[in-house]
């Protein structure tokens, strides 16, 4: 009898390929389909960051939820294997139900039943634009394609409730703001670190920017990704209003004011530019980071990452203390999600400011991977 029999998702008319539901259309062992919500307290005592992924060519589904409060981070992983149920998000105790597409979604992380006091939450995610494209991307080491992803990113409001060491959290839209991207393609998992390209083709250096700023009546989207010399390889920016055509903002030239002897940014202003070729400035104020490297799976994690095989039903909790950066040394070395707040024209909003800057970097004036701001 054939293993390979149409799943649910071949009743409806969405297929790309002929080919099942089941299966992506390329076999690369990197193909990925994921999401992460980030949900900020305007005050900057909190940052709840959660995702999921699915790899069809590895077989697994995982997912994550990492809250910092204070300089605890609290975090939740699970993974296991890939069912033919691709409509289910949900791995462990970590779910996300699709209410209405492109609206609404239902986010949930169950509490450990052995525990009451670890982290939980139900929260409601309702956008307050709409989803816009960020531009293709494409990044090569040598001649080996490691990296091809479509992505959009959201941004609105929350309502819930977060529960952890006897404490409740109450969400409301007025004092937290809800950001998220959703991706799929192909993204290097670890096994792809070998042979000539990783040992040839070692980038020398690496800056990448990723902002979602939310305001009441506009969300601003800035990324730019550059190599070591400065030069732009993704870019974009937009200014999005419902009801209205995207406004592009130019080409982003970002000041950024690092904590000295680190890459830490504390406060930054994105040089943009509308139609009108009217310079505006978007401020940038750090409340809170999380780096995603720690809790959340991004490498270079040296405990999970995204992708990998940890066996059927797996779940793990854990706490992670950062108030001492020398703790977790390769922190430094991944990207790190910032809560912030942003000013524009007058305007108060609110966000993420992801940020990772590795090795060469001249515009910064980084020389190497061991250079520091001043």
């Amino acid at each position: 009898m054939s293993q390979d029999r149409p799943i649910p998702l071949d009743e409806y008319p969405v297929h790309q390929t002929p080919l099942s539901m089941k299966h992506v259309a390329t076999g690369d062992r990197n193909a990925y389909d994921r999401c992460i919500f980030h949900l900020v307290d305007h005050t900057g005592r909190a940052l709840l960051i959660l995702g999921l992924g699915v790899y069809p060519n590895t077989g697994v589904i995982d997912a994550y939820a990492t809250l910092r409060l204070g300089d605890t981070l609290h975090a939740v992983r699970a993974s296991d294997a890939l069912t033919d149920d691709r409509m289910n998000m949900s791995v462990g105790p970590l779910r996300i139900t699709v209410d209405e597409p492109l609206r609404r979604f239902t986010l949930t992380c169950d509490a450990d039943p052995t525990d009451p006091d670890s982290l939980s939450y139900e929260i409601s995610w309702t956008a307050d634009f709409p989803a816009v494209w960020e531009p293709h991307h494409v990044q090569y080491r040598g001649d080996r394609l490691m990296l091809e992803g479509r992505r959009f990113v959201q941004a609105g409001g929350c309502t819930g409730e977060i529960r952890v060491g006897g404490e409740r959290i109450r969400l409301d839209p007025a004092h937290w703001t809800g950001t998220r991207d959703r991706s799929w393609g192909v993204r290097p998992i670890p096994g792809e670190e070998g042979g000539r390209a990783a040992e040839e083709h070692r980038p020398e250096g690496f800056h990448w920017l990723w902002i979602p700023a939310r305001f009441d009546d506009r969300f601003v989207m800035v990324v730019a990704q550059e190599d070591a010399d400065g030069h732009r390889t993704l870019n974009e920016a937009l200014l999005v209003r419902e009801g209205e055509n995207d406004v592009q903002l130019g080409w982003p030239h970002t000041d950024i004011t690092y904590r000295s002897g680190t890459r830490h940014p504390e406060r930054a202003v994105v040089h943009l530019t509308d139609p009108a070729r009217k310079p505006l400035e978007l401020g940038v104020e750090i409340l809170t980071s999380s780096p995603l490297a720690v809790g959340a799976g991004y490498p270079p994690a040296d405990d999970w990452q995204h992708g990998t095989w940890q066996g059927r039903g797996w779940t793990d909790r854990r706490a992670y203390d950062l108030s001492d950066p020398a703790a977790h040394p390769m922190a430094a070395y991944g990207v790190i999600d910032h809560a912030a707040r942003f000013t524009l024209d007058g305007r108060t909003g609110y966000g993420i400011f992801e940020h990772g800057t590795f090795g060469r970097h001249d515009p910064s004036g980084f020389t190497g991977y061991e250079s520091t701001a001043p």
